[in-house]
Order: C-alpha cells, then structure tokens, then sequence
C-alpha cells in the first residue's frame, strides 16, 4: 500500500457494515463471546423463539436434539414463522426474519406480550454465525422450507410438501471459523438450561435428545423435562440437597400492577444465602429492581411480624435485611413487557415499576404464610435471631481480618513469596497444595510476575461454617490478605470489594490425586460463596500437573491422561519407564515449572459460572450435611472417576 494511500483518511474510508456482516464481524457484540459459553447461547436463542410462542399461548411442546455432526435441531408445536410476503422488504417474512437483525414478532405488541431474546437479534443472530441453516415451517395446510449459509439465502421460501400440524423447525451447523476454541455442544450444560425453562413455564414439555451417544439399550441418551408447579417445584430442586427448616414452599403466583409475579422461597440450616431472579426466563444473575422488590417485601413484613409477636422483645443487638435472607434459597419470576435491562448482557433490570410490584406481592404472600403457619413463622425468627448473633461475631472476625491486612508488614501473610511486578493485570498467584510442594514451586517459578502463597492441609468448608468462623481460620485469612480483596461493608456484610486486587490470575495448584481434587473443591466454594464476583470476571484458575513421566534413555515426555501416555509409550517403542505423580512434592523445581508454570506450554483451566443456580446446588450436593444427594451422585458419575490406588 503507498504512503499516500495510508495517511488519505476519507468518507471511503469508513466501513458501514449492516445486519449479519456486523454480526460475523463482531459476534461477541451479540452473543457474549464465541468460546464454549457462546456456543450453548445459539441453543438459547432459537429455543427462546418456541418459549415466546408458549408465552403467548400457542406452543406447549418444545424438542432439542444434538445431531452426529454436532447441529442442533430445534423443534416447536407454535403457530409457526410466517410465510407470506412482508410489504416492506418484498420477500417472505420467514426471510426476514431469519436474514434481517431487529426484525421478528417481539417488537409487534399484538403478537407477543413478553419475550427474552437478545433485543430482537436471536434467530438471525445465530443464522449469520452458523455455517449451515435450514428453517422448515409447517404452517397454512403446508411445509415452507429456505436454506441458508453463513446467513445469506440459498433460495427462495420454496414448499417442500404438505402438512395438517404447525410449528417451527430449526437446524443450523455452527461456523468453525467463528467458534474456533470449539463446536462441540455439552449435553449437562444444554440439560441444565432446558429443565430451568420447564420449570419457569410450567405446562411446557421441554425434550433434550443427544443423537451423538447412546445408553445401554442402544437408545439415544433423551430426557424430558416438565413441571406442573413450576417455581415450587424448581426451589424444591434446587435446596434437595439441603436440610429444609420449614415443612413447606412458601410461594405465590399472580399479577401486581399490570406484572405477573411468581416467587417461591424455602428456608433451610445452611448459612448462605441463594437468590435467583428471573425477567422473562432470562437469569439476570446481576438482580435489578424485581430483586430489591424482592428484599424489601421479604425484609418489611417478616420485620414486622417479629416486632408484633414479642419474639424480638430480648434482643438487645439490631438486626438487618441480611440476617433475614440467611438460609434462604429464593426464585423471583416475573414478565416484563417492556424490559430495560442495563446492558446488551441482560443481567440486571432497571423497570422501577417491579420493584413496588414484586415488594406487594411478597409482602401478601408472606403475611398470609406467618399466620397461617406459627410454628415455622417461629423457627425463621429464631433462625433470623441467630443469623444476627452470627454476622455480630462476623464483623468482628472480618476487622480483625482488615487490621491484619494493615498492620502487618506490606500488609501480607508470611508465608507468601510475591512476586516483583506490581500491575496486577500481568501478575499471577499460585495457591499450592502443602509447604513443601509450595517450596517447590517457589524455587521454580519466575519471581518477577508469579507469587507462590502454601496452603497447610484442607482448607476449612465454608458451605458448613457460619461466617465468624470463616473470617478466623487461619487459611482463609492468608487468602484475603495475599489477594487484597476485603469483604463487608456497613451496608452490605457480603459485598467484595476488589479495588486493590494484587493478582488478575489466581491458580489453584494441588496433587493429581483424590486429596488434592478435595482440597481444590474446598478452594472453589470458598470462591464461589465468598468470592463469586472473581470467579465471573475470570480470575480464578486451576493447574493442571502431568499425570505421567515417561522416559526411555535420554528421551523423557510427560502424559496428561492414560491415553496420552499409552501413545507415547508406543511411540517411543521397546521398553519405556513410566513414572506416576501423585503430587507435586514429586516433582522437582524444573519439571514443575516445565509443564505447569510456564505459560508457554501449561495448560491452565479457567473457572466459569455457565449457571449460577446449577452450581449453586452442585456445591451445597458436594460439601452440603446431606449425605443421600451426594452418594446420589457419586453413584451417578463412578464410572467417570479416576480413584487412586
């Protein structure tokens, strides 16, 4: 290119890229990113087209299969996309639908009331990101069928056939020069978010069927996912592996201001707090005013009825809305009409009209629960009464915690070697496993980005600790300190504050073996319950040690799995030694650095929330009192454990 061509900055030189060609260009602008996480939302957003046709009253059979060449095939029993001519355009209206960015029923007040979607940019969304699209329409007496590649149309809406039923067929392939980390689809993630819908619109039938593998009766692996109650039935699913404090669900459905509402909430013996909040089958993980109309209704009347039952008359300490939510596992449903989320990700609503709407509604479903029920409005009190003991002796720890930080040398634990670099976007920490692995991988690492901070033995599991006692274990304590973060503040005992994280990258480094995936999954809820914000914004790491040594002469590879190391065996012929780690102690400084550390050639797996209410019961399953869940389990998934010897 000449000189004069490089500095001619003019009107040409600006790109006006319209519809799918900006969607190709910038996808992540669309569906968040185009890693494993956007891949699943392709699912979401075709499927989010058969929930709006149930919302609306038209479908109530919705099928998902996963196909051998990992396409997705979305079917509904709808009225089915229409066909005719659309005036504007001049083509069919399925055309414009699946070809055109913004355009679709949603913003048609008449054909749908709620709708989730992505503003509108769904069905065409994923059509512009898939290699390979076909939409079959059954609708009018016949079949209509249109192809399309990367998002441009093969042919016109042709007829294929004819037909007595109606609904919408979609197959689309995933690009693989978009999706490049992956096109492969995770049936438990797919799962997950199919019986989630099936619980927030009860009546629907939501099947899931994995054409790629098979059972033991040589059938697909399917399962089909209904509720009759739909909330009541999703807390019940989602606290099974707690103790329940009181012996129902309490939970309400019905219209406030023009909003449908529907919540259900039950309390139990565990010391976290789970809301989960919903705008039109969306997750907003981020809450909004449904959740703070939520809080205040819960707060006000339970407050209240205390103060009028006598049974706060001996309390001689104050007690906050935190104290209220304490062993609390709640679902806020409701349908906006028109909802303002903050953000293209949806994940907090700002209608202020809900919040007053959400708070009524709570507030007439709890009174008439109290009365109703004395003896459980009884136990919450007294479990609210403990709740305030505890966050009193919390406060406490927590400033003891804060003192530390400040008082100490640099403010840092001892037993931390840090690392000379100060901008923490270009420093990582390594949380090890024992002393002496820990002084191991301190004479391995590079000093001047990566801290080594040797964690002694089994963390403390937060999922059974009341708070005050998290903030004293020792463990814990060095955590917080070596990282920076303080959590609490007047207002909010929970929130974290990470103004003056140290580190963007934080590694959990333990043995392959059955203890260290213990004390990993200790470190993981401790994040996930202490420190969930670290987690989403992709801070937290785990390491991922060789399994295997494998050596012949002065020829010496390292294996990850079984497989890796069987195929280097071969490849190396005749006679090999095969060394097995079970810790890093057995590693010395170079090997540990070789294939764990350094960053040009370890393999670091990065902790994501693909779905909080999922996670949120796989960690009270595996570190919750109740033992049947998680036998439950262990059973389920034996067959995928790797048990040393």
């Amino acid at each position: 290119m000449s000189e004069e061509k490089k500095h001619n900055y003019s009107a040409d030189s600006i790109q006006a890229l319209e519809g799918m060609e900006h969607v190709r260009m910038r996808p992540s602008m669309y569906i968040g990113d185009v890693g494993v996480r956007g891949l699943h939302h392709l699912v979401y957003e075709v499927v989010d087209n058969s929930i709006d046709e149930a919302l609306a009253g038209h479908c109530d059979v919705i099928s998902v299969d996963i196909n051998e060449n990992n396409s997705i095939t979305v079917r509904d029993n709808g009225r089915g996309i229409p066909v005719g001519l659309h005036k504007k355009e001049g083509v069919s209206a399925l055309e414009v639908v699946m070809t055109k960015i913004g355009a679709g029923g949603k913003f048609d007040k008449d054909s749908y009331k709620v709708s989730g979607g992505l503003h509108g940019v769904g069905v065409s969304c994923v059509n512009a990101l898939s290699d390979h699209l076909i939409a079959t329409v059954h609708r009018d007496g016949k079949i209509w069928q249109q192809e399309y590649e990367r998002g441009k149309t093969l042919y016109p809406v042709k007829t294929v056939g004819e037909t007595d039923i109606t609904g919408t067929e979609v197959t689309f392939l995933p690009d693989t020069s978009i999706f490049q980390q992956t096109t492969e689809y995770n049936y438990d993630t797919l799962a997950t978010r199919m019986r989630e819908l099936a619980y927030l619109n009860k009546g629907i039938t939501v099947t899931l069927t994995d054409k790629r593998n098979k059972d033991d009766e040589g059938n697909f692996i399917s399962e089909t996912f209904h509720s009759t109650e739909g909330l009541s039935e999703f807390v019940k699913y989602l606290d099974s592996t707690r103790e329940q404090l009181t012996a129902g669900v309490i939970s309400m459905e019905g219209e406030k201001n023009g909003i449908p509402v529907e919540v259900a909430m039950v309390y139990n013996t565990s010391y976290a707090e789970n809301l989960h909040s919903y705008v039109n089958n969306i997750n907003t993980h981020e809450g909004g005013t449904h959740l703070s109309g939520f809080r205040r209704g819960l707060t006000h009347t339970l407050k209240k009825y205390a103060d009028e039952s006598g049974l706060l008359k001996n309390v001689k300490f104050d007690i906050s809305g935190d104290d209220f939510r304490e062993g609390l596992t709640a679902i806020v449903s409701v349908k906006v009409a028109e909802p303002q989320f903050e953000g293209q990700t949806k994940t907090k609503l700002g209608n202020r009209e809900v919040t007053s709407a959400v708070s009524q509604a709570v507030a007439e479903m709890l009174t008439d629960y109290l009365e109703e029920n004395p003896n459980d409005a009884k136990t919450i009190v007294q479990k609210v009464i403990l709740a305030a003991q505890a966050r009193h002796a919390a406060r406490k720890a927590r400033e003891m915690v804060q003192r530390k930080t400040v008082m100490s040398i640099g403010g840092l634990p001892g037993k931390l070697s840090d690392c000379s670099e100060t901008d923490p976007a270009a420093c990582e920490i390594f949380l090890v496993e024992g002393d002496s692995a820990g002084g191991t991988a301190k004479q391995g690492r590079d000093r001047n980005f990566q801290a080594i901070l040797p964690l002694r033995g089994k963390i403390l599991n937060v999922e059974k600790a009341m708070q005050h006692k998290v903030f004293e274990n020792e463990e814990i304590k060095n955590m917080f300190t070596a990282l920076g973060v303080t959590i609490g503040t007047e207002e909010d005992p929970r929130a974290l504050n990470l103004s003056k994280l140290r580190y963007h990258k934080v590694v959990i480094m333990c043995d392959a073996d059955v203890d260290g995936s213990h004390i990993a999954t200790l470190i993981l809820t401790f994040f996930f319950r202490y420190m969930k914000e670290m987690v989403e914004q992709g801070y937290v790491y785990i390491a991922t040690p060789p399994l295997y040594l494998v050596k012949k002469g002065q020829k010496r590879e390292y294996a990850w799995d079984d497989n890796q190391r069987d195929l280097i065996a071969q490849k190396m012929g005749g006679s090999v030694t095969i060394q097995r780690y079970k810790g890093l102690g057995e590693m010395n400084a170079e090997q540990l650095w070789d294939t764990t550390m350094n960053p040009e050639f370890r393999t670091l797996r990065q902790v994501t929330i693909d779905n909080g209410t999922e996670a949120d019961r796989v960690f009270s399953m595996l570190m919750g009192d109740e033992v049947p869940p998680r036998r439950e389990f262990i059973e389920k998934n034996a067959k995928y454990a790797n048990i040393d010897a």
